[in-house]
């Protein structure tokens, strides 16, 4: 049986990249998914196509997928839209918190604007969808799980990048604190913490070889990330095999969170 089967999904920012991904890992396990996303509906189409197809591939094409355009930082725009995917799937049982922006700019030079917008989707866009779907799993027996997108700048620093790494820092916060206050009221609430990985958003370094490598070099296990290894977690996660596990960020980053500038013995220390 499919770790998924029959379950609902919401899956924010779903359009392109590890959202993408997740939605049609997702639909390989059973589920069915609600594809959220802020612009770009064409990609979205995309996702939905190869959704179908995962249903189709895996023998499940009685299953549903649904578009669901929302800006996850505006309020009402998010309360539509949990609105509209109860009124299609007639409950949900999982979100997962993919959406999120960066912008690189020298911390001297970030302006308000920038700042703003970043933690608006990165921060309130998932507090949002998390108290909407709290207030879902709250109104009907057995419980429900979160699934947040963060990063392992949760815990590295990233320089010229500050609002992205102080939104992931607040992220796994809000994932422990979740994950306590709910705990024992049947709803788990979780984090993925993706190192470096192939999608859109890194386009500048992914193809430039020089660059690409240099990224390479700081991971031990030698290369970036493919969007699947990711979604794969985010599965897990989701499914009855983690059903004790809650409040956690589980790091897919190839080492990254590993201190690899130590792989070489420079400290004092033997």
């Amino acid at each position: 049986m499919k770790k998924l089967d029959g379950k609902n999904v919401l899956v924010t920012g779903a359009s392109s990249g590890i959202g993408r991904a997740i939605a049609i890992r997702f639909a390989e396990e059973g589920a069915n998914v609600a594809i959220n996303y802020r612009s770009g509906s064409e990609q979205a189409e995309i996702t939905r196509t190869m959704v179908r197809d995962a249903y189709t591939a895996t023998g499940r094409p009685d299953r549903r997928e649904l578009l669901v355009q929302a800006d996850v930082g505006n309020e009402d725009q998010v309360r539509a839209m949990f609105a509209g995917v109860l009124s299609e799937f007639g409950r949900l049982d999982v979100l997962v918190n993919n959406a999120g922006i960066q912008k690189a700019a020298a911390s001297q030079e970030i302006e308000m604007a920038d700042f703003d917008r970043v933690l608006n989707v990165n921060i309130r866009g998932p507090f949002l969808c998390a108290r909407e779907a709290i207030r879902h799993f709250l109104s009907r027996p057995g419980g429900g799980v979160i699934l947040n997108n963060s990063s392992v700048h949760e815990t590295i620093p990233k320089p010229k990048y500050l609002p992205y790494s102080v939104s992931k820092g607040g992220l796994e916060n809000m994932t422990r604190t979740l994950a306590l206050e709910y705990a024992g009221r049947g709803i788990r609430v979780n984090a993925v913490g993706p190192g470096a990985v192939v999608t859109p958003i890194n386009r500048a370094w992914i193809d430039d070889p020089k660059a690409r490598g240099e990224v390479e070099s700081h991971i031990p296990m030698g290369r970036a990330a493919c969007p699947e290894e990711i979604a794969s977690v985010f599965a897990f996660l989701a499914s009855e095999d983690a059903s004790y596990i809650t409040g956690q960020t589980l790091y897919a980053c190839g080492g990254l969170t590993l201190y690899p500038e130590f792989r070489t013995a420079w400290s004092s220390g033997e």
